[in-house]
């Protein structure tokens, strides 16, 4: 238990509070004015110690600049695309408002404000990334015990807009892949697969199996900030893709004359395919000529070819399931969170493909007498039921 005592200054009496830390050193915290004030602190101490909660307040004058760096260097399990996007936010953002702020001093009230002012500028998104970023470096002072609490917690943010998806119709894809002359099979092979920009840039030949028709992602590329990183794909995990047989051809032009680690899709230059290069020069003039000549072509951004896919494939009677593992989503339930909207168009197929079978059943070349269970009670047919 700690003690309250009192000492004389140049300005009157003042008190100061002793008291032992959890790890058993002494300390102490001068400058009350009053006995009272003491106690009271003296108090806060004893009941945060108890709680496990006790911060020493030495290890929270750390600037937020000096400790997001240590937390930036922390995220070892991070992709480099993610990675990249956090040290962006923090550069940005995050250094240039609160770098020179103690941890401690950092107050929800305050962090509430800069949230509320970065909304009149950046979109929902990107506001939310700040936040995380900002929440990030404190979650890592309270593991570190520099923080009791975390300002960031519970902070009101904007709402995320859901954009709607581009998704083509198969003879929308054919359009697409006109226009876009000889680099056509790069959307072909996109909208046919749902393989990601990056994943796609990264497939080597050997990956690529003509004679079962499927393709092994193993690796993939990102751009963060124009610097080619190389890494596994988003999950983390391989996954093999089946591709139909209309892509065999376009295939086997691109892997003739490669040796097996070559890049099956490769820029002008013989390298990385870029989806920086690509976009500007060729998918979207295309999509502008599109829809210059018809209003009706969506107004895509290739990532929605990743869309396409799913869409194509649940329209060709995939489950959600299959889904999944062909976009290598982490599970399932994320591929029914994302593609809901796709899935619930299946509903009155499923209502209809179940009114079809009872009435099949109901035929009079199927009808049977009814079926006894339990204790000789007659279990309704399908044919009583139209009856």
């Amino acid at each position: 238990m700690g003690s309250v005592e009192s000492y004389a200054t140049s300005a009157g009496k003042r008190y100061r509070v002793r008291y032992r830390t959890p790890d058993r050193r002494d300390t102490q915290k001068r400058g009350f004015r009053t006995k009272r004030e003491a106690e009271d602190y003296l108090a806060s101490v004893e009941v945060a110690k108890m709680r496990g909660e006790w911060v020493d307040a030495s290890r929270s004058r750390i600037t937020v600049g000096e400790w997001a760096q240590e937390w930036l260097d922390a995220q070892v399990q991070l992709k480099p695309t993610t990675l990249s996007g956090y040290r962006h936010a923090l550069e940005k953002h995050v250094v240039p408002r609160w770098g020179k702020t103690r941890l401690v001093d950092v107050s929800h009230a305050e962090v509430q404000k800069w949230v509320t002012g970065l909304s009149t500028t950046l979109g929902p998104s990107a506001v939310r990334q700040t936040h995380l970023a900002l929440s990030g470096v404190m979650k890592f002072a309270i593991r570190d015990g520099r923080l009791a609490r975390n300002p960031c917690a519970d902070i009101r943010l904007p709402r995320l807009v859901k954009k709607r998806r581009g998704y083509l119709a198969h003879e929308q894809v054919a359009a697409l892949v006109a226009e876009l002359g000889g680099n056509g099979d790069v959307a072909l092979f996109l909208a046919y697969t749902g393989l990601r920009w990056g994943e796609m840039a990264a497939l080597r030949v050997d990956r690529v199996d003509m004679v079962r028709r499927r393709i092994e992602v193993a690796d993939a590329v990102s751009e963060p900030r124009g610097q080619l990183v190389w890494g596994t794909p988003k999950t983390h995990e391989r996954r093999s893709v089946p591709f139909p047989a209309l892509l065999l051809e376009p295939l086997r032009v691109r892997c003739a004359g490669k040796a097996k680690d070559d890049f099956v899709f490769t820029g002008a230059d013989g390298g990385v395919l870029r989806g920086t290069n690509f976009r500007p020069r060729h998918f979207e003039p295309a999509i502008k000529r599109l829809r210059a000549r018809d209003s009706e072509f969506p107004d895509i951004t290739m990532h929605d070819l990743r869309h396409t896919a799913a869409s194509l494939a649940i329209s060709a009677g995939a489950n959600v399931k299959a889904v999944q593992r062909m976009l290598g989503h982490a599970s399932a339930a994320m591929t029914l969170d994302v593609y809901a909207d796709l899935f619930d168009d299946d509903l009155d197929s499923v209502a209809d493909a179940l009114d079809r079978g009872a009435r099949e059943a109901a035929s009079p070349e199927v009808r049977s007498r009814p079926r006894t269970h339990g204790h000789g009670v007659a279990t309704p047919t399908a044919a009583t039921l139209f009856d």
